[in-house]
């Protein structure tokens, strides 16, 4: 007879399945926030559990530190790691009321002299950082970081003073990309997937679109990746596929792919699964613990692309 009061276990996927041998690589590694997340996703856990392990990496200001995005450690609030906060609530539907509206007051609080957000703000000096993200001390504006921030925030229909000017800086930043690299493309994505302005974020993406292919900015051949060069800067083999950029079947950016590139490119990320269940980070390695703690993340959004485009996981 059970314990009275004891919590019912969730089902337990077949043990052979890509989501059983996530879950146990889960187990073993992550911490308790993906654990958290996963069992949200997969196991039918509860909002409010991941709610409790995320506001672990909340400051008094209203924004979020503590390594929450691993490549930036120390506890420091961070755009980087209020935007990845925004992402984790806006995947349990839980992205709105009064704690998003302090959040915005943090992002009011960080921005620059134009009303966008810098990748890293210099409260990060003195704390460990991964080297591709330099720390200066007047940062610029960065459609790496508002963007998806902005996009979360219309697509939640969150309004608040900071947007105005925010949504001015990403339509005038994704407009005037001639040259850009794969990062700050997905940035435009999550920005133009929910801008309320739908004609002209379909026009701007058809034209993105049109710039990835050009400048090979998406490995359309997984068999082929020495085709396509990998952007400056970036670590050998860091290279984006089509499931990069559209991350679901409704993303703007899945129009810029033929049937057979996207289905070659979700049956390469299948593939991508490791011996111990977790998938690969492909972006640079700098220190051990943040690529053990970057791994749970990555698959955990690998697993929800696949099952995204009705692929099964288990």
């Amino acid at each position: 007879m059970a314990e009275t009061g004891a919590s019912p276990l969730p089902p337990t996927p077949p043990a052979h399945t890509p989501l059983a041998r996530a879950e146990r690589f889960v187990w073993l590694t992550a911490r308790v926030l993906e654990q958290r997340r996963f069992a949200y996703h997969f196991l039918g856990g509860g909002a409010d559990a991941v709610e409790t392990a995320l506001s672990a990496y909340r400051n008094e200001d209203d924004g979020y530190g503590h390594a929450l995005e691993p490549d930036l450690r120390g506890p420091v609030s961070q755009p980087l790691h209020t935007g990845h906060a925004l992402r984790v609530l806006d995947s349990i539907g839980r992205c709105g009321g009064q704690r998003v509206e302090r959040m915005c007051r943090y992002l009011t609080s960080v921005s620059t002299q134009d009303g966008a957000l810098p990748a890293i703000h210099p409260s990060q000096r003195g704390y460990p950082a991964a080297p591709f993200l330099p720390i200066v001390d007047d940062p610029p504006s960065e459609l790496l970081a508002t963007g998806p921030v902005v996009g979360l925030l219309h697509r939640n229909e969150v309004w608040h003073a900071w947007l105005f000017r925010a949504t001015d800086f990403c339509w005038q930043a994704v407009e005037s990309l001639d040259k850009s690299h794969p990062y700050e493309i997905e940035a435009a994505v999550a920005f133009l997937d929910a801008a309320p302005d739908r004609p002209r974020a379909e026009a701007a993406a058809d034209r993105l679109g049109r710039l990835v292919r050009e400048h090979r900015l998406a490995a359309l051949d997984p068999k082929r990746p020495d085709a396509f060069p990998v952007a400056s800067g970036y670590a050998p083999g860091e290279h984006h596929f089509p499931y990069d950029y559209a991350k679901t079947p409704g993303s703007l950016a899945r129009a810029w792919f033929t049937d057979a590139e996207m289905t070659g490119s979700l049956e390469f990320l299948v593939s991508q699964q490791q011996e111990d269940g977790g998938w690969p980070i492909r972006r640079r390695r700098w220190a051990a613990s943040t690529a053990l703690e970057t791994r749970p993340i990555v698959t955990i959004e690998a697993l929800r692309t696949l099952r995204a485009y009705g692929l099964p996981v288990g």
